[in-house]
């Protein structure tokens, strides 16, 4: 439910253009140079901070790979915990209300929360929404109301240090004075530490979370040490401030080398009016970094552009989604499950079996599919890696937490030969399987395809829109390598999109697929994204084809 996105977004880049422009916001962070690590403190019972690094309570190295579940506004959708589970995710960050705002989660509701992360094997961020953009937003609770909350919660958290971390509120300062988020930060720390809760804390940072002013780069230092116990992470949220590698690396690196531990705490990477987030920098940095990160968001967003599940169903992925979970650096490729779970203890050192040798099936000119018989672990087989094989090197091209994958972005007419590794938690990996030889067909498409198209105007401005176009394959075969074509009647013009790359003569679009939606399986469906420019009226166009083929329009 992009509550928080939509209004951030909206009122931090009129403020950062008008001010400095975007240009300006690596050297703003310019200031904030390294600062030595804290010296060692008393460590919490579970998970806690180790050397600028995140542990687990045995001390293994914990990285955050998950996304962002709205459960205050959708308390119904608890399911969705298992489902982030089964797409491969080892954290997830909950969104709480501490009933400043929005209806109070009680401690009955947050006990069940913390349960089902446990129950799927998930470490569980709970955090209170309701500080969103305090100062600038008039709506928006005080950290010590938020830390309030948390004391209330005491018996519920107690006892859950290996599982649960507390982030104390969510961007908890707008843009207005953001130097005022230093005091109150340090202050809610304080309180909850003064109260006796020992888990690792969570802050956000001010200007709506993005911090272009650098004010928790600047003052990080000072916000750490003010924890007794010194089991404190800071969490930066990435959307369009991000928009280069630099603004990113500079980031990152910074906390990195001041051995201050930081996590993305959210992030967006789907363009639209305010720009274009850069997020295939953020994860690749994050990965090797060795940062947490956690997407934004998995579902129910006012504005979907940021779903990455569509109608909270784990089997309709939007293009985000695709990207996130299945994509480079992503989180099935990178997550690794957290051993107080049983998984990979310190002492693992005995690898899975090989899997069994791949078979190829349903191949095209741009995708196939590769199922094994599963491997076997002593503790248990967290996941699998592809591998492409060429002579005597090997590169990695997909991850899975089955005995099966779909490989797509292939390329048509070419031989690829592929295998298979197991992995466990403690990261032990197998020997390699038996290798399988696919070649794939020709191309050109797959002609006549049977379809139904889903457009909106997701939101308007003078000059401008974003809109959505949900293709679904309502046939019996899977779409291999499309060409979607429309045309708009009153002279809207497309700038950028996502999910596929379009391109328009006069009122006629043509759209070919990203490497992430050039397969939709029978019965499936993308999701395509545009920022577009208009006119007066904006008319919805009134037919869709499909590779040729006529699609109704829903």
């Amino acid at each position: 439910m992009r509550r928080a996105r939509s209004t951030t977004r909206q009122r931090f880049l009129p403020a950062l253009a008008t001010l400095f422009g975007l240009a300006l916001v690596a050297g703003l962070f310019a200031p904030a140079a390294a600062q030595a690590a804290p010296s060692p403190r008393a460590l919490a019972t579970g998970l806690h901070i180790g050397d600028g690094r995140l542990l687990e309570g045995n001390g293994n190295d914990f990285v955050m790979r998950g996304v962002n579940h709205a459960h205050t506004w959708y308390p119904g959708e608890t399911q969705s915990l298992a489902d982030v589970k089964a797409l491969g995710a080892n954290t997830v960050r909950v969104v709480l209300s501490d009933g400043h705002r929005w209806t109070k989660n009680s401690p009955q509701d947050v006990a069940d929360v913390i349960a089902q992360c446990k129950a799927n094997r998930l470490i569980c961020v709970l955090e209170v929404h309701d500080t969103t953009g305090y100062g600038e937003e008039a709506a928006a609770g005080t950290l010590d109301h938020a830390a309030d909350y948390w004391i209330g919660l005491k018996d519920v958290l107690a006892g859950e240090e290996n599982y649960v971390i507390v982030n104390i509120g969510n961007e908890p300062w707008g843009n207005t004075d953001p130097q005022g988020w230093t005091a109150p930060t340090i202050a809610a720390v304080k309180k909850l530490r003064n109260a006796g809760l020992q888990h690792t804390i969570m802050v956000d940072a001010p200007n709506w979370g993005q911090d272009w002013q650098g004010v928790m780069r600047a003052n990080a230092q000072s916000v750490h040490s003010a924890d007794p116990t010194g089991n404190l992470i800071f969490s930066i949220h990435m959307y369009s401030v991000f928009d280069t590698a630099q603004e990113i690396t500079d980031y990152l690196n910074a906390f990195v080398a001041a051995k201050l531990p930081l996590v993305i705490g959210e992030f967006g990477g789907p363009a639209d009016q305010w720009g274009d987030p850069d997020e295939d920098t953020m994860m690749a940095a994050a990965q090797q970094l060795r940062l947490g990160y956690l997407a934004w968001s998995w579902s129910g967003n006012t504005d979907p552009v940021l779903d990455l599940s569509i109608g909270f169903d784990p089997t309709r992925l939007s293009s985000w989604g695709q990207r996130i979970f299945n994509g480079a650096n992503g989180i099935a490729q990178t997550a690794k499950e957290a051993t107080v779970y049983g998984g990979g203890s310190p002492g693992d050192t005995q690898a899975p079996t090989a899997p069994g040798a791949p078979t190829a099936s349903a191949v095209t000119s741009t995708s196939a599919t590769l199922t094994w018989t599963a491997a076997t672990d002593n503790v248990g087989v967290a996941g699998y890696d592809i591998v492409r094989v060429s002579g005597g090197t090997e590169t990695k091209v997909a991850a899975s937490t089955t005995n099966t994958v779909a490989l797509t972005g292939l390329t048509a007419d070419t031989a690829y030969t592929f295998a298979v590794y197991a992995r466990d938690a403690a990261g032990n990996r197998s020997p390699r399987s038996a290798t399988v030889g696919v070649t794939t067909d020709k191309g050109g498409g797959t002609p006549g395809a049977s379809c139904s198209v889903g457009y909106r105007v997701v939101g308007e401005w003078p000059g401008g829109f974003q809109g959505e176009i949900a293709l679904r394959n309502t046939g019996t075969a899977p779409v291999n390598g499309w060409t979607l074509a429309f045309s708009f009647a009153d002279g809207q013009t497309i700038s950028n999109m996502w999910g596929g790359t379009p391109s328009q003569n006069g009122g006629a679009v043509s759209v070919t697929p990203a490497s992430y939606t050039s397969t939709i399986p029978a019965g499936g469906s993308v999701t395509l994204g545009f920022i577009a420019a208009k006119g007066a009226t904006n008319t919805a166009p009134a037919a869709f084809t499909l590779n040729g083929t006529a699609c109704a329009v829903s």
